[in-house]
């Protein structure tokens, strides 16, 4: 409590004209001091479990069931709540029971003779675990998270108190009526909703949801379903983003990626985006090609020859129109310093022949029916018009627009929260370890201040309608933070697509990553970063995506002596030979940090039939004896704010600066 003085009445003087919109929400003084008590015992409430998950890539089955069992977090509490009470096929069962519960319930009807006495059982190893994930939070919190249909019999049955005998027939009457009046079913999957929800406080998302995968459209509408989540944009990400703004080379980028992948189902399905123009184009100029550098990559698919075919061709054809599309951006935009990839006029076709770099390498494939190696980069009036068709097709998605710009409210370049901070790729380091300068315009930008003036522009290529060259230059950067040499999102020296298609020689195709990879096990530079934020390079962390850890190789997630956390281990199943497992994701509770390795995952409706979860080994990063509380959180910070408020609140009722409503009038 604030006690005034001379000086703190100054301060609540300076302060009147907040205080008198405070008071329209707290009128009296006995309303203020509610809510301080309030807001005082939440304080000292237990810290939320916040979720990590980086590079999706797509894997929607895998994300789903990571969403669903909050990657072990679950499993642990009913070892917590259940112990040796039950048996560990018990506890899958219960475990599968939350994840899924309808399709769960479909099957034990099948098999269970009395499922009465089955109900009885579900429901009361329910509320005891809806007790406990609920335990550490208000009630009000809690109200807000029910459903509305059983918001009131999941709230008294929470607050069942087992050493009241007189009241045991109540509690047991309730759950009788239930299965009684046949509601047993939709309970169920009420409180296992509720359940799913509280065992999570807030999710995070380290960036590269799209592509690889078949379904990043339906991990989006997860997302947009989730009570708490944030994203921190994957370079990806900043593709699809790019393409749904208008971006030309974005959206031939995203296209040449589904087609790599036989990943048509989230274009054409996902997002309704008519890609016979590029068919019809693809056998016009490539009918003859069989394309075999193109044919796309299947993994788990059945694709007929046919199919991989045209697939192809349309991979090739899209392949050229994006190298003549960013030939045209690195010619308009000489400040991004990417003569380098301009190579398209580097081929001697009569020779099939690359200069590069000084040095001539021969090429797979000479047949370029589009390119006039002459103006080499000039797109044929059949293209351009090609080109308009696609691009309106992204503008013209309402899905795709919608989970854009849900990408955008809830997402940033980085994110600072509860002493960590959160980013996809790198901070871009020179050779020494500092900060690399980045011009942007006239003005250069490094370290925090780098990666702020890159979200602004991001976000200038989407919503700035009134300026084109604004807008024009904000969709160029876009494809800037995809492919550039010093993006932050991409981190690397130079994006080696043509060349991998083209030269077989494979000393072509290295990527030369940027010196934040020489540096972040370095525990020095890890804690520069982390002051560069304004955080406690002591006590912070950084939590980092993009590269996969190759674990089989013996790399480890754990750098710079902890300070920095690499959660990108293979989600994607492309991914999965090179690193040995299937992803790491990190949970931060009030006891500290656990990093959990995966398994990779087969299918959900395994997980339903079978009750197998993804395999997972949990590492314990910090642990404290002492609980995190509320009070040493960001939203902490927040409370302890509001606090000191109503109190200048009270001193300003007290001493009559501010006159309190008529308790008879407030309503």
């Amino acid at each position: 409590m604030i006690f005034y003085d001379e000086n703190n009445l100054k301060v609540i003087e300076e302060d009147l004209r907040y205080l008198k919109l405070l008071s329209k929400q707290y009128p009296t003084i006995s309303s203020a001091s509610t809510e301080i008590i309030n807001l005082q015992a939440i304080l000292n409430l237990p810290k939320g479990t916040e979720h990590f998950i980086s590079d999706i890539h797509g894997e929607y089955e895998s994300f789903t069931h990571m969403l669903k069992n909050a990657s072990g977090v679950i499993k642990r509490k009913i070892d917590d709540v259940f112990g040796n009470s039950l048996v560990e096929q018990q506890k899958s069962a219960l475990a599968t029971l939350i994840y899924y519960p309808e399709q769960k319930l479909e099957l034990i009807k099948k098999t269970e003779s009395n499922m009465k006495d089955w109900y009885k059982v579900a429901l009361h190893q329910l509320i005891e675990m809806c007790k406990n994930v609920s335990s550490k939070y208000t009630r009000s919190k809690v109200r807000k998270a029910l459903p509305q249909d059983f918001a009131y019999v999941i709230e008294e049955l929470l607050h069942e108190q087992g050493d009241k005998i007189d009241k045991q027939d109540y509690y047991n009457g309730i759950i009788e009526a239930i299965i009684d009046i046949d509601r047993a079913d939709e309970f169920i999957v009420a409180i296992s909703n509720v359940i799913q929800r509280l065992a999570v406080d807030r999710l995070h998302i380290i960036g590269d949801i799209y592509d690889r995968g078949p379904g990043a459209d339906i991990i989006m509408d997860a997302l947009m379903k989730h009570h708490s989540v944030d994203i921190q944009w994957g370079n990806h990400d900043i593709l699809w983003m790019g393409a749904a703004s208008g971006c030309e080379a974005c959206a031939a980028n995203v296209l040449r990626i589904s087609l790599r992948y036989a990943n048509l189902r989230i274009i054409e399905d996902g997002y309704g985006i008519n890609l016979l123009p590029l068919a019809t184009f693809a056998m016009e100029f490539y009918g003859d090609d069989p394309c075999n550098n193109f044919i796309p990559k299947t993994i788990d698919k059945d694709i007929s020859q046919g199919e991989l075919s045209l697939f192809a061709k349309m991979h090739k054809a899209i392949a050229i129109i994006q190298f003549k599309i960013e030939g045209n951006i690195i010619k308009r935009r000489p400040e991004f310093e990417m003569n380098d990839r301009l190579l398209l006029d580097k081929i001697n076709i009569e020779k099939g022949e690359i200069n590069l770099y000084g040095k001539t390498y021969k090429l797979n494939d000479t047949n370029f029916p589009t390119v006039d190696f002459k103006d080499p980069y000039k797109l044929t009036d059949r293209e351009n018009e090609l080109v308009e068709k696609l691009t309106n097709s992204f503008l013209n998605s309402e899905k795709l627009q919608k989970h854009i710009k849900f990408l955008y409210s809830k997402g940033g370049m980085y994110l600072v929260y509860n002493s960590n901070l959160l980013y996809h790729g790198c901070i871009p380091l020179n050779k020494d370890g500092s900060f690399k300068e980045v011009k942007i315009g006239n003005i250069k930008y490094s370290g925090r201040s780098l990666l702020d003036r890159f979200d602004r522009v991001a976000r200038d290529s989407y919503f700035f309608k009134d300026d084109i060259n604004v807008k024009r230059y904000g969709m160029d950067m876009m494809w800037y933070l995809w492919c550039g040499p010093d993006s932050p999102e991409f981190s690397k020296k130079r994006m080696t697509t043509f060349e991998r298609y083209f030269i077989d020689d494979e000393e072509t195709h290295y990527e030369e990553k940027n010196y934040y990879y020489k540096y972040r096990d370095n525990e020095t530079i890890c804690k520069e970063i982390l002051s560069e934020f304004n955080l406690n390079p002591d006590e912070s962390h950084i939590i980092n995506g993009h590269i996969p850890v190759k674990t089989k190789e013996g790399e480890s997630p754990i750098k710079a002596n902890g300070r920095l956390l690499v959660i990108d281990g293979g989600f994607c199943k492309a991914y999965q030979p090179q690193t040995g497992i299937a992803g790491y994701t990190l949970i931060y509770n009030s006891y500290g940090l656990l990093l959990t390795s995966h398994k990779p995952f087969a299918a959900i409706q395994d997980a339903i039939k079978d009750n197998k979860d993804i395999l997972s080994s949990t590492i314990i990063l910090e642990h404290s004896v002492k609980r995190k509380k509320v009070a040493d959180t960001d939203i902490g910070q927040e409370l302890k704010e509001q606090i000191t408020n109503l109190e200048k609140l009270l001193i300003a009722y007290r001493k009559g600066f501010i006159k309190e409503e008529n308790s008879s009038n407030i309503f």
